[in-house]
């Protein structure tokens, strides 16, 4: 609900604070009081595209400022959450400056925003009906979702079935994208596959046959120096010499009073020690030992190991694992035949049950539009055009997540004549009583909108006049309303009244809006009656419609 309105120095109105309430909120005038530019400064604020020069005469900027209503379900969160605005105790404020050179500054909740976050938020809090609609029910656009709203027509099982689609389409194609790759590669896939096979590369192996080429490499470096060292070790000169010097001491120690038992002992150390190293010598050439054809053959597998891990470009280890990659590989491709034969199976599927719920929701969306259009002939008899026709048409669209169906509302002004677009076939007094009526057949399905009319009731007056103030008033119980009105039959359903008056002063005009208490309704409704001049009759009247 649009609380109020505040506007500052902009077009006629210097300062003007505006209260509105729940329901049928009307503003009535003479001619030329002002009463559109009330609308002109709402759709400012709104970021509407308008008139360029809004700011009044000889003030530096002009400045609106709107404050709404805002529920915890309404779809204006929606918005406010991208864009990062907070929300607080459920009020919703809007507020644009225009500059006196023409730039304009946008604020919702005193937080600085683009114009196009005021228009998106004005999409789903306000609506805008009269001859010159194109924001709502003129917009085709817009109609499928009017109607299907009418109709409470859950959408649900079409969106599963077109999501489930486009998957199974997407599987498919994703498929053949892929077998066609393989293809391209699958000579290169079963070369690759023999090499690897033929190799037949374990983990780890790289490792243990680089450990034994180098240790075969260092054995063949040092073997010359180790056979000599064992040729000294096994000559009989040093042991020889030890074993004569053992004897000769032990002959004299006897004779040496002891001090000769630690050499001999030391000797025969040696002696022992000597005989270790020569046995670990030759066990050590003895391991040193290897084929050179060995040596030639690790290294052969050793580099074609590398080689072939530089090919694909992983690591060695990594061979035997890329061998069963790519055998899975040509696996695919083997039966990508059958997979895709398949996918083409479940794509056919899914398709026949989107059209299945989507041929439903067409029939329901038929249905719908036949109690629609019967619900509008209703109420387009009591506004006098009970000879028009209206329709709702519905013809083949391409396929999408809400069906296959355009849905287009229609006219035709006389019988036989032929049906057209709302805006296109009935003049401007026919158009705005085909919008009333449509829109009281759909107020059920408005999500929280405010809705303006500006001046609706032009061209009708008397019993259509009353019949138009009684539809808006019945409007007004499912949603606030604001209605331009000359007719004192409308203005009298009102359960707000405002007056708007031009005053000119020191040569400067003004417009000014004032909320009327019940005499001065009285007044103001025997005046649209009759005149400058308020007769008593008039006054009379005037009580009647308001008591009716």
């Amino acid at each position: 609900m649009l609380r109020s309105l505040e506007i500052r120095d902009m077009l006629l109105i210097d300062r003007l604070d505006l209260r509105f309430g729940p329901g049928l909120n009307v503003l009535t005038g003479e001619t030329g009081a002002g009463k559109s530019i009330l609308l002109d400064c709402l759709g400012f604020v709104l970021g509407w595209r308008g008139r360029a020069d809004l700011v009044r005469q000889g003030a530096p900027q002009g400045e609106v400022t709107a404050v709404f209503d805002l529920p915890a379900d309404h779809p204006a969160r929606e918005i406010l959450a991208e864009a990062a605005i907070a929300t607080e105790d459920d009020e919703l404020i809007l507020r644009r400056v225009n500059a006196g050179d023409g730039r304009k500054t946008g604020f919702v909740n005193d937080r600085r925003v683009a114009g196009d976050v005021l228009r998106r938020l004005s999409d789903v809090m306000v609506e805008l009906h009269g001859q010159h609609d194109d924001r709502g029910l003129l917009n085709p656009r817009g109609h499928r979702a009017l109607l299907d709203a009418f109709g409470a027509l859950d959408l649900s099982p079409v969106r599963r079935s077109w999501a489930a689609r486009r998957k199974a389409r997407q599987d498919l194609a994703d498929a053949e994208a892929a077998l066609a790759a393989a293809r391209e590669e699958e000579d290169f896939l079963r070369h690759a596959v023999a090499e690897l096979d033929d190799l037949a590369p374990e983990p780890g192996e790289e490792a243990a046959l680089d450990t034994s080429r180098r240790a075969m490499q260092a054995a063949e470096r040092i073997r010359d120096d180790v056979v000599r060292a064992l040729q000294l070790l096994g000559s009989e000169g040093a042991e020889g010499a030890m074993l004569d010097a053992s004897r000769w001491l032990e002959t004299s120690a006897e004779r040496a009073d002891g001090r000769l038992d630690e050499p001999i002992a030391a000797l025969s150390r040696a002696l022992i020690e000597l005989g270790e190293a020569h046995r670990g010598v030759e066990d050590a050439l003895t391991a040193m030992e290897f084929d050179p054809a060995a040596l030639e053959a690790t290294e052969e597998r050793l580099f074609a190991l590398r080689g072939l891990a530089r090919k694909h470009n992983v690591l060695a280890d990594d061979l035997a694992g890329l061998a069963d990659e790519l055998r899975a590989r040509l696996g695919r491709i083997d039966s990508g035949e059958a997979q895709i034969v398949d996918l083409r199976d479940a794509a056919q599927a899914a398709d026949a049950a989107y059209d299945r719920a989507a041929a439903d929701l067409s029939r329901s969306r038929q249905e719908a539009a036949g109690r629609l259009d019967r619900a509008v002939s209703a109420e387009l008899a009591p506004l006098k055009m009970d000879r028009a026709v209206f329709e709702t048409r519905l013809t083949p669209a391409d396929p999408g997540p809400d069906g296959r169906d355009a849905v287009a509302f229609t006219v035709a002004t006389n019988p036989g004549a032929p049906a057209g677009p709302l805006d296109k076939i009935a003049s401007g007094g026919e158009l705005s009583r085909f919008l009333l009526a449509l829109k009281v057949c759909l107020a059920r399905s408005n999500d929280a909108l405010v809705m303006i009319f500006d001046e609706i009731d032009r061209g009708v007056g008397g019993a259509t006049a009353d019949a138009v103030g009684r539809r808006l008033k019945r409007l007004a119980d499912e949603a606030q309303i604001l209605v331009v009105t000359h007719s004192p039959q409308v203005a009298a359903q009102g359960a707000h009244h405002f007056r708007v008056a031009k005053s000119v002063s020191d040569g400067m005009t003004t417009s000014t809006v004032e909320a009327m208490s019940p005499s001065e309704r009285i007044e103001e409704i025997a005046r649209m009656l009759s005149g400058d001049r308020i007769t008593d009759a008039a006054s009379h009247a005037a009580r009647a419609l308001l008591d009716g």
